[in-house]
């Protein structure tokens, strides 16, 4: 279960980016003030108790123990989730769509959840499109994936593809390098931009291999948003219902306030300064 400082509220005034810069570029920026935001918390609060730690908890695996920060989601039973303090009605009403769209672009989800901020619609074009350069896949990969037997269960398939994509992992050959504990986030991030780019191209070739026996896959079409593409590669790309459900769904399945088993899987493989392809092997 998360639990977080109080500025990190639900309540949280919302803010916008305004400047068109790319979010790495924004994230090198709201690096040092994050940093500078923990040192002081952690000053000021270090020593405080966070709860009572009850047998039954220990053997719920954990449920209910507060014992993580975590800043992008908070998961309320009656409300539903909020991310970055906002409502999936919130989302829907302020992030960016697709043109004649009517859900929010997962895109935008991702720059709000990254940096607290609601992005331009230029910014998200942008970040469409450096996720549609990043989409290919190594010939290898593709080679792994259409020699699986399609009785081998998609997601065996999608996290041995995750997995192999630790080869092209640029934080596991900076850490080979020694790279500054502060210099983490750099690669990581890149190698996460990465994975994500090549998500849809790794489900839609399995979903093509299983359920339409080893159809064409279309190519990533660097015009379209994320959601758009993915549905494309599924076959239905042409369906303005599906593209959509597509959006919405990418969208409300970003995060799940950080304790559920996949996310915080990422926490607990990461903490072994793994590279980020590495949480698939458990999940």
């Amino acid at each position: 279960v998360a639990t977080r400082h109080n500025t990190f509220a639900a309540t949280a005034i919302r803010a916008y980016s305004t400047k068109p810069q790319g979010l790495k570029d924004r994230l090198r920026e709201l690096i040092p003030e994050k940093r500078e935001e923990v040192k002081q918390v952690k000053a000021e609060f270090g020593s405080k108790v966070l709860g009572e730690t009850t047998v039954d908890m220990a053997y719920g695996g954990m449920r209910g123990i507060k014992g993580l920060i975590w800043e992008g989601s908070v998961l309320d039973s009656e409300e539903g989730i909020r991310f970055r303090g906002k409502t999936i009605p919130e989302c829907q009403q302020v992030l960016p769509k697709a043109v004649g769209g009517n859900e929010p672009l997962p895109e935008s989800l991702f720059w709000l959840l990254v940096t607290g901020e609601v992005p331009t619609d230029e910014q998200v074009r942008g970040l469409s499109a450096e996720w549609a350069d990043r989409a290919t896949l190594p010939t290898f990969v593709e080679d792994l994936l259409d020699r699986c037997p399609n009785t081998l269960h998609p997601m065996s398939q999608f996290s041995l593809a995750v997995t192999a994509l630790q080869h092209e992992s640029q934080f596991a050959k900076a850490y080979q390098s020694g790279v500054k504990k502060t210099e983490y986030w750099d690669t990581t991030f890149e190698d996460s931009m990465d994975l994500i780019a090549k998500l849809p191209n790794i489900a839609g070739r399995i979903y093509q291999n299983v359920f339409k026996n080893k159809g064409k896959l279309a190519a990533i079409n660097p015009n379209l948003d994320y959601g758009a593409n993915l549905a494309n590669l599924l076959g239905f790309g042409d369906n303005k219902d599906f593209v959509e459900l597509m959006r919405l769904y990418l969208t409300i399945h970003s995060d799940h306030e950080g304790g559920n088993v996949s996310a915080h899987t990422t926490h607990l493989v990461g903490s072994a300064l793994s590279d980020p392809t590495s949480p698939s092997l458990p999940v």
